[in-house]
C-alpha cells in the first residue's frame, strides 16, 4: 500500500516533464519551476525557450532606455540585448528543424532476412 502511495505521487510530480530535465535538490525538492519549463515535447520547449528570450531582450530594452544617460551601464546592456536577439535566432532554426524533422514522412520496411530467420521458405538452398 506504501509503495503504490508512493509511487502514484510521484507519477504526479514527474508526469508533466515527460523525459525531460527535471532537477531536484538531494531530498528531492525540485528546484523552482519559474525557471525549468521542460514539458516533454520539443516543440513546446523551444516555444518557450523562444519566448524567455524575447522577455530578457524586452527586459534590456528597459534598462537602456533608463540608462541612456550612462554609457559605462549602457554598453553591456546593448551586448546582453544582442546576445539574446541571437538566442532567439538560434532556438528558432531549431524550432524549424524539429518541425521539418516532425513533418517528414516515416517509413518502415520489412526485413526479409529477419522475417525468415525461424522458417527456411525463402527459395534459399
Amino acid at each position: 500500500m506504501i509503495l503504490s502511495q508512493r509511487a502514484t505521487r510521484i507519477d504526479k510530480k514527474h508526469t508533466p516533464h515527460g523525459v525531460d530535465v527535471y532537477p531536484q535538490s538531494a531530498a528531492g525538492a525540485p528546484f523552482i519551476a519559474a525557471y525549468i519549463a521542460c514539458k516533454g515535447d520539443a516543440i513546446a520547449n523551444l516555444q518557450e525557450d523562444l519566448a524567455a528570450e524575447q522577455k530578457a531582450r524586452a527586459t534590456y530594452e528597459k534598462l537602456i532606455d533608463l540608462c541612456r544617460d550612462n554609457p559605462d551601464v549602457v554598453d553591456p546592456l546593448k551586448f546582453l540585448r544582442e546576445r539574446e536577439v541571437v538566442h532567439f535566432q538560434r532556438f528558432g532554426e531549431a524550432l524549424r528543424g524539429v518541425q521539418d524533422k516532425l513533418a517528414e514522412k516515416k517509413f518502415y520496411m520489412n526485413n526479409m532476412q529477419f522475417g525468415n530467420m525461424n522458417n527456411n521458405d525463402c527459395g534459399c538452398k
